[in-house]
């Protein structure tokens, strides 16, 4: 598999830890909706984050949604995932341009600005559990940390990176989240902090050839890594013209009939995937029809 995930355990299930590889993934989502290189690191770290949390899920129906809204002039991302390691989403400006921030970095921050982060899990309830916290620099990495702290109550470490080639295609995207659990001892946390004060940059370590694998046991080898399992993980819509058409049908007759009224076709346009679906006037009276048994 060429972007995966990898589930593991440490410190006797004192920790739990999950590392990803994702270029293939934002490349992708790159190409779907052309974003400029501070748009691709902003939407490809979510993107990344995105796909551990949601494997994080139980349930094989489970969804998985994480908004941005910021004060930036990226106005705000969003991305939806399920248990299985299938993500999609989308950036509101996907056209952003920045100069790099005072590290000569790719300024996500300053592209995303102030806001808020929801995290909305949808594990079959009857009400979806959301998760609210405010933006700590728009950096992603550290507003995740943020949220499991306050939000969710789980001491983590959400490392993400995106490393783009001149030409503007992505080189190296990837992550890792390392969490906590109740009764971890304060020795072992200690020499965990020490361990990933170590850790400069996530794409770094990807661009020198390691593997998720590999960054987990740099940095919790010693405390008795255990992988649990490997998942495949890719940029994947599940959109098609059915889906559109119920759409379509559950805005009502009026409307229809107001399309159709005009007289020309109309496209459709999904935000996750950027792709269009075109309708002519008489597939819109064949959906006023269904409309209407």
């Amino acid at each position: 598999m060429s972007d995966y995930i990898v589930r593991a355990t440490a410190g006797d299930h004192q920790i739990r830890a999950f590392a990803a590889t994702t270029r293939e993934m934002v490349e992708e989502a790159r190409k779907a909706h052309n974003t400029s290189p501070v748009a691709t690191a902003a939407l490809g770290r979510l993107l990344t984050a995105g796909s551990m949390m949601g494997i994080m899920m139980k349930g094989k129906d489970d969804i998985l949604t994480i908004k941005i809204q910021g004060s930036g002039p990226i106005e705000g991302l969003t991305v939806t995932t399920d248990s299985k390691g299938n993500v999609k989403g989308y950036v509101f400006n996907p056209d952003v341009m920045l100069p790099p921030n005072q590290a000569g970095k790719l300024d996500v921050g300053g592209a995303v600005g102030e806001g808020v982060l929801s995290v909305i899990k949808d594990i079959g309830l009857k009400e979806p559990y959301l998760g609210q916290t405010i933006l700590v620099g728009g950096e992603i990495a550290e507003d995740l940390t943020y949220y499991y702290a306050t939000s969710e109550q789980t001491p983590s470490s959400v490392a993400l990176g995106v490393l783009m080639n001149k030409e503007n295609t992505v080189r190296q995207a990837g992550g890792f989240i390392i969490q906590l659990l109740p009764g971890a001892s304060d020795e072992m946390i200690d020499n965990l902090e020490k361990k990933l004060g170590e850790i400069t940059s996530i794409t770094t370590l990807l661009d020198e050839g390691q593997t998720p694998e590999m960054i987990l046991e740099h940095i919790l080898g010693e405390f008795g890594l255990d992988i649990m399992e490997r998942i495949p993980t890719r940029f994947h819509c599940n959109c098609d013209k059915s889906r559109v058409e119920k759409a379509l049908i559950s805005i009502g007759r009026k409307e229809l009939q107001e399309m159709i009224d005009d007289g020309k076709n109309i496209d459709v346009n999904c935000h996750f995937c950027n792709k269009n679906y075109e309708f002519t006037v008489e597939d819109l009276k064949d959906l006023y029809e269904k409309a209407t048994r």
